[in-house]
């Protein structure tokens, strides 16, 4: 399991510099979506096409990277904090959202599971 190591390595990286303090849960969760927002601000004012052009810029790919990683840290974080098994919780998610959305009613639809019976003309 890597994410456990991780946490494990980010705790420690941040009780080295007495950062715990701050670190509330509400802190925490401002902090993942200002990390999140900044993740979105790469793709402000870019169409798709070049978002994926960008990927292969250096620079790019660096700030692209650097950000998800940011928000992977702080998310960690918060489930720590929450007591919150994020891989116990993904895999628990994704049964969830398997029922929500059966292969034959989803597939190759981007409707949200509540209209997925609906009509294609509606």
């Amino acid at each position: 399991m890597i994410l456990p190591a991780l946490t494990q390595a980010l705790l420690k990286f941040r009780d080295e510099r007495d950062w715990a303090q701050f670190h509330t849960l509400r802190n925490l969760i401002v902090s993942l979506n200002l990390e999140a927002a900044e993740l979105l601000e790469i793709t402000q004012w870019k169409s798709d096409e070049e978002m994926a052009a960008l990927l292969d810029e250096a620079n790019m790919h660096e700030s692209l990277r650097d950000e998800c990683a940011d928000v992977l840290l702080y998310l960690l974080l918060i489930a720590d904090k929450a007591g919150i098994d994020l891989e116990e919780a993904a895999r628990s998610k994704l049964e969830k959202n398997a029922a929500k959305y059966p292969v034959e009613k989803s597939y190759g639809s981007s409707r949200k599971y509540t209209q997925l019976d609906r009509n294609a003309e509606d």
